[in-house]
């Protein structure tokens, strides 16, 4: 299994995030959450995507989904 890629919130563009998922990467994200900084844990099984962060687990079915999760959270650098 690859090395997870760490990076820092607005570091790549959703896009890119999305692109080392698809190349099987799990993405950890360093995060302004809660008042501090807090690492949260991007992920895709092959057929779903997951956002595990230190308060919940959210699962999305689809690319689309993880993309609007990953720019609505700040997550991803806006180009």
């Amino acid at each position: 299994m690859p090395e997870p890629l760490r990076i820092e919130s607005g570091e790549l563009t959703g896009e890119e995030i999305l692109d080392a998922l698809r190349n099987g990467r799990r993405v950890v994200v360093e995060a302004e959450l809660l008042g501090g900084t807090h690492e949260l844990s991007l992920r895709h099984d092959g057929e779903t995507y997951y956002c595990d962060t230190p308060t919940t687990l959210h699962k999305h079915p689809d690319e689309e989904g993880m993309l609007a999760c990953i720019e609505k959270m700040g997550y991803g650098r806006v180009d």
